[in-house]
């Protein structure tokens, strides 16, 4: 039976009084590619960033690979790979200058982070310096410091923004290859690639959750023909008016 490797219960994150998530319970097991889908504001980022362990939830609890991240919080970062929106990176190292400085710190060896950079296919410009990269190489360099220590759980906040069609081919194909053997987190605000890549999909509007289940039974659940009709009538403006 798969491991369930994220659990979370009555999760809230409030900011004065915006509430960008409310109240989500989910679980995440191994095997599954969970596709977060959703407009803009829908509380996505904020929701990974919560379960990585980068902001504390206003409420709820939040359990990695059977341990609640509020009582022993390195331990969620010692299992998820995550690459945020927007990843950081230093922007005065060379492409391997920086990926050898992540790999110390996650006590990776040689072969893993050689392993890192074929995977991200970054290396013709392991020599160039992060700031001189185009925005898709910036976001191919973090995807290789998110599965230097091919943990676990992997966290992908929009993974193909920035890339060309061949580089989002290419890092669809590596997530749909790897999610057999990890529990895969996808945000995205992309159709496509919620049903190309993901077995599963929540639909979020407004920091909650307004659909959750594979493909099939999301379209047979509201008596659709495609997503972008589910998305559209729950998440959309049309949704709004509905």
């Amino acid at each position: 039976m798969p491991k369930e490797l994220v659990k979370i219960e009555n999760l809230s994150k409030n900011y004065g009084q915006i509430e960008a998530v409310k109240d989500i319970s989910l679980t995440v097991k191994e095997g599954e590619i969970v596709a977060l889908l959703g407009p803009n504001g829908a509380g996505k980022s904020t929701l990974m960033n919560m379960i990585a362990g980068y902001l504390s939830p206003s409420d709820g609890e939040i359990s990695v690979c059977g341990k609640n991240i509020k009582d022993d919080p390195l331990w969620g970062k010692e299992h998820i790979g995550f690459l945020p929106e927007g990843a950081p990176l230093y922007a005065d190292l060379t492409v391997k200058q920086f990926l050898k400085y992540m790999a110390e710190l996650r006590g990776v060896d040689d072969d893993q982070l050689k392993q890192a950079i074929q995977l991200a296919n970054v290396e013709e410009v392991l020599n160039q310096k992060v700031e001189t990269l185009s925005k898709g190489y910036q976001r191919r360099v973090g995807f290789a410091q998110s599965v230097l220590a091919d943990l676990p759980i992997l966290m992908l906040d929009e993974p193909t923004d920035g890339l060309d069609p061949n580089q989002k081919k290419h890092m669809r194909g590596l997530i749909a290859k790897m999610g057999k053997n990890k529990a895969i987190i996808i945000s995205t605000h992309l159709l496509e690639e919620a049903e190309d890549v993901c077995n599963r999909i929540v639909l979020m509007k407004q920091g909650q959750v307004v659909a959750d289940g594979t493909l099939k039974s999301i379209l047979s659940r509201y008596k659709s023909k495609s997503l972008e009709e589910v998305f559209f009538k729950l998440a959309g403006d049309k949704g709004e008016q509905a």
